[in-house]
């Protein structure tokens, strides 16, 4: 599908129109689809017909000391993923402390068991197996 012969003169247009800040027919954000929208044309129109005019209108948003809508948004989502990163980061500081102090415990207590394994092997005197005793009927078992 070609362009419209007057699909320049209307993207310009519907540049000054949301420049001014009276959009006609779209909300007026600082964007390539409001831009698209107000200049009735398809969105593709700015970023493959007439990237140009796309870049002027991004220019021209910068020169009023604006940021455009998407740089905003894309400012905001790298501040959040900035947060996310440095709470992962904290997490993960504190995971490998956690591990550290359950490697640390579970050693303990492995150097424990060993050590009361060996007294136990050296001293089995001080231990005296009790002779099985006969439970008597009904009691501790059910039927």
């Amino acid at each position: 599908m070609s362009p419209a012969p007057d699909e320049r003169d209307r993207i310009r247009a519907a540049m000054h129109r949301i420049l001014a800040g009276t959009p006609e027919h779209s909300n007026g954000a600082l964007t390539i689809v409001a831009l698209a929208a107000e200049a009735q044309v398809p969105r593709n129109a700015l970023t493959q017909r007439h990237p140009d005019l796309k870049n002027e209108f991004y220019d021209k948003v910068r020169a009023r000391g604006q940021t455009p809508d998407s740089e905003k948004r894309l400012r905001q989502q790298v501040r959040k993923l900035k947060e996310l990163r440095a709470a992962d980061a904290e997490e993960l500081r504190q995971l490998r402390s956690d591990n550290q102090a359950l490697v640390g415990a579970l050693h303990q207590s492995v150097m424990e068991n060993r050590q009361l394994r060996q007294q136990l092997a050296e001293q089995p005197r001080n231990l005296r197996v009790l002779p099985n005793q006969p439970r008597p009927s009904g009691h501790g078992t059910r039927e």
